[in-house]
């Protein structure tokens, strides 16, 4: 029996196809940012972040502060940039640790000079344009004077220029070459006051797969380094799904017609059943709204789930599967013998986004990195230097 109750396996060599997936369409000479907000989408942080940094990525991107500073407690020096928004209560951790941090406003950018003044050191920044997303960031027009805010402190830097395409359609929407030229705009106006961003990006998965290009010398794809992408992009296929979900069973009954199962009896036995009970649950990440349609693999078998998926506990049908005896190993996402239940098909049972299903990935769950052996070069290209705008 495996020593966990549930347990997701990360599969390093699938991360390290995926990147270089991921640096073949991002093209010569471009960086590559990885995003490893939510745990890494629910894949485990530290351990993606410190593979994907053997493989060539130069920098990570996160959510919040607290995400950056616990890839700094586990040794990560590569650049880390927060690119949401942050407390200013957080403030000082993050420039003591040289975390970056994306900027909205000029207040923000006033507190954190204040502040790298007191310190003794110097905030870098990335500003964030809002061309279309409407959550954070500063609008278009309002950039300039916030530039010139930047450019007054004399201890805040302008690390980067970004900003989000809002179409998971990406470079297929008609409204993302908009935005893509607002921005543009905006990275006109810094070369005419003589700021040099370091990093300019703006190609999430779903812009890097559908060929958006411009002068833009960093990427930072998140979803499809773990494999997960819309099927209708181009390159999906490409990809190599990255996270399994394992359980082992851990009781066997056998019910006579009619006995029921679960919370409301909200299934009876319509002949004499094997049920096997796993100790996974909704906690656990195992959506509750697969109660009763959803399904597991064992010995290479599909086992259909019975009743109400709890809180701790699922129980499925081995009635048909010959020799199943505790222990066994049962794989609700990913793949068992010519057998595979994908992240795109649980997401459609249970009503989501595949993003969901990874994200709720419960903290109980143990992450179980597997492979990771570098049998290639890396895949970081040459530092490209800062390129052109288009005019």
């Amino acid at each position: 029996m495996n020593a966990n109750r549930v347990w997701a396996e990360i599969d390093l060599d699938a991360l390290t196809h995926n990147l270089r997936v991921i640096r073949r369409h991002a093209g010569p000479g471009v960086r590559l940012m990885l995003v490893v907000k939510a745990d890494a989408y629910g894949h485990g942080a530290v351990a993606v972040a410190h593979h994907a940094v053997r493989c060539g990525v130069t920098a990570l991107g996160v959510g919040t502060s607290h995400e950056a500073l616990e890839l700094r407690a586990a040794g990560l020096r590569v650049p880390i940039l927060v690119l949401g928004t942050i407390l200013q209560e957080e403030s000082a951790a993050l420039l003591r640790h040289g975390v970056e941090i994306g900027i909205h406003a000029s207040d923000r950018v006033a507190q954190l000079d204040r502040l790298g003044r007191r310190l003794r050191l110097k905030a870098r920044v990335h500003l964030n344009v809002d061309t279309g997303m409407g959550r954070l960031g500063v609008l278009p027009g309002q950039a300039p004077r916030l530039l010139e805010a930047i450019q007054a402190a004399p201890c805040v830097e302008l690390a980067g220029l970004m900003t989000h395409i809002s179409s998971p359609r990406g470079g297929l929407a008609p409204g993302t070459n908009d935005q893509i030229e607002a921005f543009l705009e905006v990275l006109r106006c810094a070369e005419r006051l003589g700021l040099q961003p370091e990093s300019t990006h703006v190609a999430n998965s779903a812009t890097l797969f559908t060929g958006v290009r411009g002068p833009f010398d960093t990427v930072r794809p998140g979803i499809s380094a773990y494999g997960i992408l819309p099927a209708e992009l181009p390159g999906a296929a490409e990809l190599l799904p990255v996270m399994s979900l394992r359980s082992s069973v851990v009781f066997l009954k056998d019910l006579p017609v009619g006995a029921p199962v679960g919370y409301d009896s909200a299934w009876t036995a319509q002949r004499p059943t094997r049920i096997a009970t796993l100790p996974i649950g909704y906690n656990d990440g195992l959506p509750w709204r697969l109660s009763g349609k959803g399904e597991a693999l064992i010995r290479g078998h599909s086992a259909p789930i019975l009743g109400r998926i709890s809180m701790d506990y699922t129980t499925i049908d081995v009635t048909d599967i010959p020799g199943v005896k505790v222990g066994d190993a049962a794989t609700f996402l990913g793949r068992d013998g010519d057998q595979c239940i994908p992240v795109e098909e649980l997401a459609r049972r249970a009503g989501t986004i595949p993003y969901e299903i990874t994200c709720s990935i419960g903290k109980r769950v143990q992450r179980v990195p597997v492979g990771g052996g570098l049998t290639t070069p890396p895949l970081l290209s040459s530092d490209p230097g800062p390129l052109p705008l288009s005019h």
